[in-house]
């Protein structure tokens, strides 16, 4: 919005009150685009954020019935808004945990592919920030294992990134829109912040 872009959320009627200022709100529900797919026109970019609230191992089913639906019903409603750029926060894949909801997303991946959108699918494995910060006791085995060679890649894949880092990859991917698909890994994410201080970016007319 403070870049001259106008932002449209999907939001439900009861959390209105959480949308940002500015924002201009699209009441509906991310499992049914029959309830939102018409307010997608004109935008140049969809950003698809729809999950699992705290993904955990035993919770296969809503993987299926959020995060697949979801995805699902946002390729096809921008589809049938001529999107020209499709954003997707997927998850660092391959893993050796959490095989249910990498699976799950790596079809959403698929999804975005199969509609030939041009696409930045981003790749975070866990994302620091309120409620989130548990997992900063994690930093030290880390800083271990990216000292390994044997261990260093699957480290800075499944890595941490914060929630400004994440943000700036976002922003990122909308100010400058991919041609074809592209992945954004972890290590891109963390350094997102820095790429977008040395980058000039236009303002929206």
């Amino acid at each position: 919005m403070e870049r001259g872009y106008e932002v449209r959320a999907l939001v439900r009627e009861g959390s209105l009150a959480k949308l940002p200022s500015g924002t201009i709100p699209v009441i509906g529900e991310a499992l049914d685009r029959r309830t939102f797919e018409s307010s997608v026109a004109p935008a140049k970019t969809f950003i698809q954020l729809i999950g699992t609230p705290s993904p955990l191992p035993a919770r296969t089913r809503q993987f299926e019935a959020v995060d697949l639906v979801s995805i699902r019903e946002s390729v096809a409603a921008a589809r049938s808004a001529g999107v020209a750029h499709f954003i997707y926060v997927s998850v660092a894949q391959p893993a050796p945990v959490m095989r249910a909801y990498v699976a799950v997303r790596a079809q959403g991946e698929a999804l975005v592919r199969e509609e030939g959108f041009n696409a930045t699918v981003l790749r975070p494995w866990y994302v620091l920030g309120p409620g989130h910060r548990w997992a900063h006791a994690l930093q030290p085995l880390y800083w271990v294992a990216e000292r390994i060679p044997s261990k260093r890649d699957t480290a800075h894949r499944l890595g941490l990134v914060t929630l400004q880092q994440m943000l700036a990859a976002l922003v990122e991917a909308v100010t400058q829109p991919s041609r074809g698909t592209r992945i954004v890994t972890v290590p891109e994410i963390r350094t997102a912040p820095q790429r977008l201080r040395t980058t000039v970016l236009p303002a929206q007319p």
